[in-house]
């Protein structure tokens, strides 16, 4: 019998001068994940985009529950997308997508 794989959801705002798209967040993420961690440690966060708003720079990211603080360090080095200088907010973390919308308020 397989162990339930545990994710969390993290609702991120992404601050930059320009406009970016999900795959460049995705992309700022995964190189952040790397260098801190190397390959193993990115294998081990299984880490995807499930949303992303351009119109309000938000996006909700799954990663696994046990890499859920490697994801949040990886999220604190990203200092630029496209060259630009960005920062990335985590809103809020929760094990579902529901709670995750009522803490971060992301449908308003």
């Amino acid at each position: 019998m397989s162990k339930r794989v545990r994710r969390r959801y993290l609702a991120l705002k992404v601050v930059c001068e320009e406009p970016v798209n999900g795959r460049d967040v995705m992309g700022a993420i995964w190189n952040a994940v790397l260098q801190l961690f190397g390959e193993y440690g990115a294998s081990q966060a299984s880490l995807s985009l499930i949303e992303f708003d351009p119109q309000k720079n938000c996006a909700v990211v799954r990663c696994s529950h046990t890499a859920l603080e490697m994801v949040r360090a990886s999220l604190a080095s990203v200092t630029e997308i496209n060259e630009k200088p960005t920062v990335i907010q985590v809103l809020g973390v929760s094990g579902t997508l529901r709670a995750l919308r009522k803490k971060a308020l992301l449908q308003g």
